[in-house]
């Protein structure tokens, strides 16, 4: 096999043979650390066969190569991890596009999955697929109860951890980490949101369907009762500011999901998604005095660059643009919105999810 062959297919593979028993085989997966803590089902070959028959592509296909480890996933071992999690065939697609976006240069993923930051992969899936396979982008969109949401996520980071190589305590050596290492995935609802959707907005058609993955830090609860639409705007911005930020330090790419309450406060004053999106980063600007003296020096070395000599008066917006703020709308009735931090050193990435 010549060398550009190699890196397109990967026909090794380890079969092990184990007691045909649930038991048995989480045992055998604690042992070897394959497992993200959680009880797995055993990927037997009968059934990653099953899970093969979500996708057109090669079973020995190599995907990408996934940070920090550069193993090779190849669409077997996506599928592997994928009956672990509990997926169905149907998300086969999702998981090939989300590995295309997390190891593209501009996701960072050598960095995410090996800083003391909290940050993993946030999924956002939008187009048809999401009705296709009963996902949840409505009320509890983020939190438990919808099969599709969770086992999507969770089979992601079951690839960075057992791909990727990125073991807890190890290569991954995030100081507390995240609930959202298990799972994290949610589709934009699309159906009550008074905007384009986001794979509409970076150049898909509606009909299409795709992923996007967000380095995340975690989340924020935004409540705000707020009816007059500026200000509205004016709490979540100040909301979303604080000293202890990688995205204040870095020019991140922090995200906010908005309720369709609010989204429809702001429809209904005429504010599109980019007026809201620049309201958000204008009024989210912070001095840099707000930050430790250490903390001040670091965002010195990172950002003079872009922003010029910084003072203690100077504001520091929290995104390089406008355009590096993420919004979606997502969730169900209530008059809550979501902030997402970043690890500040990524950028959001999209790919069309493809059979």
């Amino acid at each position: 096999m010549n060398q550009n062959a190699a890196k397109k297919t990967e026909t090794s593979r380890q079969l092990i043979e184990v007691d045909n028993d649930i038991e048995a085989v989480n045992h055998l997966y604690r042992e070897r650390r394959w497992g993200d803590g959680l009880p797995v089902i055993p990927p037997t070959r009968e059934r990653v066969e099953r899970m093969l028959g979500g996708t057109t592509r090669p079973a020995d296909e190599v995907v990408a190569h996934v940070q920090p480890g550069f193993g090779a996933a190849t669409v077997r071992l996506i599928a592997v991890n994928a009956v672990m999690a509990g997926c169905n065939p149907g998300c086969m697609p999702v998981l090939i596009a989300a590995i295309e976006a997390v190891t593209d240069p501009l996701f960072n993923l050598q960095g995410i999955q090996a800083t003391t930051n909290a940050a993993t992969a946030f999924l956002i899936v939008n187009g048809p697929i999401a009705a296709k396979l009963d996902m949840n982008s409505g009320l509890n969109c983020l939190g438990q109860g919808n099969w599709a949401n969770a086992t999507i996520g969770r089979a992601l980071h079951l690839i960075m951890q057992n791909v990727g190589r990125a073991l807890p305590g190890e290569m991954d050596r995030a100081t507390q980490g995240q609930p959202g290492k298990f799972t994290f995935c949610c589709p934009e609802n699309e159906a009550d949101s008074p905007w384009t959707p986001l794979h509409v907005d970076r150049g898909f058609k509606p009909e299409q369907s795709a992923v996007t993955v967000v380095g995340a830090s975690g989340t924020l609860n935004l409540l705000c009762h707020e009816k007059d639409a500026a200000d509205l705007l004016r709490v979540l911005a100040d909301s979303i500011r604080y000293p202890a930020s990688n995205d204040y330090w870095c020019g991140g790419a922090p995200w906010v999901i908005i309720g369709p309450e609010h989204a429809e406060i702001f429809a209904a004053a005429g504010m599109d998604k980019e007026t809201v999106r620049l309201g958000l980063w204008e009024q989210s600007k912070m001095k840099a005095s707000r930050r430790s003296m250490r903390d001040l020096a670091r965002t010195r070395d990172a950002r003079t660059a872009e922003l010029g000599e910084i003072g203690p008066d100077t504001l520091l917006p929290i995104s390089p643009t406008p355009q590096d703020l993420g919004i979606i709308v997502a969730g169900g009735p209530g008059t809550h919105s979501v902030y997402i931090p970043t690890f500040g050193n990524t950028r959001s990435v999209t790919r069309q999810i493809k059979t």
